[in-house]
């Protein structure tokens, strides 16, 4: 029996969360990047980059949030970390966030929406991801959760020397 959260969205042993999540979480500090370089260059490209960014990480972010739901629906231990709720909710809140930023690029114009509005969602977005990753971190690295159990060990050896018989400690 498994000692640690398990994740049931996965493929083989390897859940998938964590294989989708480095996508919007790039996407989304990529459009603030732009962002500031639109700021700075007022050259227009960086502006409609921006908003494909944005788009492209709200498609992959709710790729990332049905395998995340799948693991925290199906796994009580989950839902019973407080980080596991402040993970979700801060990612649900930086999802809503960019798309309330797709919009208004979309809706009024990809330049038009950098200043001040677009670029202030950005960094909003990027700080909640910080938060978040941090909640992430702690789920996986403190309380273990779709972290492998460690498979039962051999008995340890009593020899100080591993290396294969018939080799000389001092040869050359």
């Amino acid at each position: 029996m498994a000692t640690n959260p398990v994740s049931t969205a996965k493929v083989g042993s390897h859940p998938i969360h964590p294989m989708l999540i480095p996508f919007p979480v790039a996407f989304l500090v990529g459009a603030f990047v732009t962002d500031l370089v639109f700021w700075r260059t007022a050259d227009a490209f960086w502006a409609r980059a921006s908003m494909w960014l944005i788009g492209a990480a709200i498609v992959m972010a709710l790729l990332a949030a049905v395998a995340g739901f799948i693991d925290f629906f199906s796994e009580p231990r989950i839902r019973a970390l407080t980080d596991a709720w402040y993970h979700m909710l801060g990612n649900l809140t930086a999802v809503v966030l960019a798309l309330v930023n797709f919009y208004l690029r979309y809706s009024e114009g990809a330049e038009a929406a950098v200043r001040p509005w677009g670029v202030l969602l950005s960094f909003i977005v990027v700080c909640i991801l910080l938060f978040t990753g941090w909640k992430g971190w702690e789920m996986v690295y403190r309380h273990h959760v779709a972290v492998l159990d460690a498979p039962a060990q051999p008995a340890a050896t009593t020899s100080a020397d591993t290396r294969p018989a018939g080799r000389d400690r001092h040869a050359t």
